[in-house]
Order: structure tokens, then C-alpha cells, then sequence
């Protein structure tokens, strides 16, 4: 069914857009509720339940102005849901061999090993206890866009502690660090890595920073809320881990930071992919298949067996936050990333409260994408409520 509706709510009117099999309805329902009870500008969620994709949904604004109408091309970036599907490409490798997880990083990027490092696995940097949570090197305001300065500042630091030992969330080293390995593996940079070998046999539309003036124009602008979350607490506590994940951002508003040409086209496999949530959902439904969606198989399914192993639950340093960590994803856990149900579940949520999902029981993937981010720790409410609406379907 077409989805063509409006709610007026905070004295604006929203429009929903989109596409929805019936029966799930009560998820729509659950996304449009969003705008009746949160502070929503702009969102976009679908979900695929075994290979089918069942809703496409959109509504909203692009801007905080709201003049600019949310389309169906329209893309945004979830910040940190880029670290789940650039964990996904990177099992790539491991399934095709070329990798091994259980090998030092050296084995790849012999100039990896120095001041201490040589005992990090790939493994450890998948599963953000390789002891490099950021460049203590503080570099210059705005290095962030530099990917290769970033790969030389972690490339002679040494870990912060005994690698594989200790859990602290990799903010963006962690992209830094399997970029390096892809690109001496391959030949080809991380961003390119992703484009040719997931997204576009998937004919998806998603890429990690690398947007054209085309994309850009039809890029949602993020909203965040500094007061309440990490941009905040970076500042307040300048001496603190979390800041020194910070030191090479621009000297500026995170806002400005966020929407500025540098950050929507720098190479930050950590946190700068923008797309569509559908595309996003595409990538767990596969995932969540085995390894096949639409009859092309991107891996193969003991790859994503061992993917989704776990491999600690910790509390990571970071933002002492508890995590089930998986393979370069994260598994559900219900403090800091509620995925529904099923203990099974798994994905990624980024900062503001974006995620993209999968169930392997249930066969789904889903992605709720946003540009207002919230102030919560967690993923918060607004994902949870059509997630809750789709598990009561199933």
C-alpha cells in the first residue's frame, strides 16, 4: 500500500510517504507516532523479512528550518551505524581468506608493530580492545578529515593498555585501523572497498564519506543536541578519554562540523556514512539471510556465524557503556542498544538514534534513520517503538 498522510504536530505538518504491505501497518503506525510524541524533523525506516522488503517509509524535513520536504532519495548520515557496515565489508576478507582474525595486524601492516603493538589482532581491533581508543597525538583541529595522517599518528602510538585485555570504544581509530589493513590487503581504500564488494552488488545507495555535490544536495542536515550527551561531556572533562577521541575535530559548533563539505566527504569508516534506510535494512536483511539477499551472495553463512559470535561483553571506557560485542558488530543489549527480543539480534546504532539490525531467528533487517539527534546515552525511544510494533507483527 502507498503511504500518503500528514500529521500536524508543534505546529507543523508532516507528511509520510512510502510504502507498506498491510499487515504491518502497526509499525507505520509506530513511525508516524514518533512525530505526535518526540522532536522529530526528518526520518526514514524500512525493513526486509527474509529477502522481501515489507515497508519503505519517509517523512519529514531535510532542515532545521523545515523548507526542505525528506524525499525518497533523500540521505543521512547515522554516524556510528557506518562501524556496522564497515565491519560487515571487512568480514568480506575474512571469508574470502585474505584475511585472518586471529593474525597480529603486523602480519598485514608490517610498520603496525612498533611501540608495543605487535600483539594486536585484527580480532582486537574488530572488537575495540586493541588498546587504541584514540590519537593521543592531538595533531591539528580538523586532521579528522586526514585518514592518512590519522593511520601515521596510530601507526608509531602505543596501546594505551595490554591489547585484547580491556574494551574501550574505538570512536573512529577503528575505521583508521581496518581501513589501513584493507588498503594493504587490496590495494584500494576502505570507502572504495565498501562501494565495490557490499553496496554496489547490492545496487544500494549508502557510502562512507566520498559524497558528490549531487549527494550533497540531497543530504538531510543533522540537528544534534549538545546539552545532555557526549559533545557536552567531551567539553566539561577535557582530561577525559572520551575528549581525547575529539582532538582532531574542527574547533567549531558540532553542527557546523556535521554538515560542513569536510565531514560529508572525508574517509571516516567509522562515522560519516550516509544513505537511506532502506539500503541500510538491505544490509542486515542479507546479513540476517546468511549471507544472500536478491540472489547475490556477499558472504558465506560460517562467515556470519562466526561474525556474530560473541566476543567479550564488557563495559567499554569510553562511555562505560555494557556491549555484547560481535565480530566488528554489536549484538543486543538491552542498556545500550535495544534490537528488539531475541537475544540473537545484532547491528549498530550511531550517536542521535539511527541504528540499522538484523534478526537471524526472524530472518529481518531493519533501519530507523533521523536527523534530530536526541540527548540519550542508549538508542532511546523513537527506533525502539517501530521495533517493538515489528516484533509484535512477527
Amino acid at each position: 500500500m502507498q503511504l500518503n498522510e500528514t500529521v500536524t504536530a508543534r505546529g507543523t505538518t508532516f507528511v509520510f510517504a512510502g510504502e507498506y504491505e498491510p499487515e504491518f501497518r502497526p509499525a507505520v503506525d509506530a513511525f508516524i507516532g514518533n512525530y505526535e510524541v518526540e522532536e522529530e524533523i526528518g526520518s526514514a525506516s524500512a525493513l526486509y523479512v527474509d529477502g522481501r522488503k515489507v515497508f519503505d517509509i519517509w517523512a519529514g524535513f531535510r532542515d532545521e528550518a523545515k523548507t526542505k520536504p525528506w524525499g525518497q532519495d533523500t540521505i543521512v548520515c547515522m554516524m556510528s551505524v557506518a562501524k556496522g557496515i564497515s565491519g560487515i565489508a571487512f568480514n568480506i576478507l575474512i571469508d574470502r581468506g585474505l584475511v585472518d582474525p586471529d593474525a597480529p595486524v603486523a602480519k598485514y601492516w608490517p610498520e603496525f608493530a612498533q611501540n608495543g603493538k605487535e600483539g594486536i589482532l585484527v580480532r582486537h581491533v574488530l572488537d575495540h580492545t586493541a588498546g587504541l581508543p584514540v590519537v593521543l597525538d592531538p595533531l591539528w583541529p580538523g586532521a579528522i578529515y586526514e585518514c592518512d595522517t590519522i593511520v601515521a599518528a596510530l601507526e608509531k602510538q602505543a596501546p594505551l593498555w595490554e591489547p585484547g585485555t580491556v574494551a574501550a570504544y574505538h570512536i573512529h581509530t577503528q575505521g583508521n585501523i581496518l581501513g589501513e589493513i584493507v588498503r594493504r590487503i587490496t590495494g584500494k581504500r576502505y570507502v572504495r572497498f565498501i562501494q565495490d564488494e557490499l553496496i554496489a552488488p547490492l545496487g544500494l545507495d549508502y557510502r562512507i564519506g566520498n559524497l558528490s555535490e549531487a549527494d550533497i544536495a540531497r543530504c538531510a542536515d543533522l540537528v544534534p543536541t549538545v546539552e545532555g550527551t557526549l559533545f557536552a561531556r567531551k567539553d566539561s572533562d577535557p582530561d577525559s578519554l572520551l575528549a581525547k577521541g575529539f582532538l582532531q575535530h574542527p574547533r567549531e559548533p558540532i553542527n557546523v562540523t556535521l554538515n560542513s563539505h569536510g565531514w560529508r566527504t572525508a574517509e571516516i569508516a567509522s562515522a560519516n556514512g550516509h544513505g537511506t534506510a532502506r539500503s541500510v535494512a538491505a544490509i542486515y536483511g542479507m546479513v540476517a539471510r546468511g549471507g544472500e539477499l536478491d540472489g547475490v551472495r556477499i558472504m558465506q553463512p560460517e562467515t556470519v556465524r562466526d561474525m556474530l559470535a560473541e566476543q567479550h561483553n564488557q563495559t567499554e571506557q569510553m562511555q562505560q557503556r555494557p556491549y555484547h560485542q560481535g565480530r566488528g558488530i554489536l549484538l543486543n543489549t538491552e542498556q545500550s542498544v535495544w534490537m528488539g527480543p531475541n537475544p540473537h539480534a545484532f547491528g549498530h546504532h550511531g550517536f542521535g538514534g539511527s541504528i540499522g539490525m538484523g534478526d537471524p531467528d526472524a530472518k529481518i533487517g531493519f533501519s530507523y534513520a533521523c536527523n534530530k539527534m536526541h540527548t540519550r546515552p542508549d538508542n532511546g525511544p523513537r527506533a525502539r517503538r517501530i521495533i517493538e510494533a515489528v516484533y509484535n507483527i512477527l
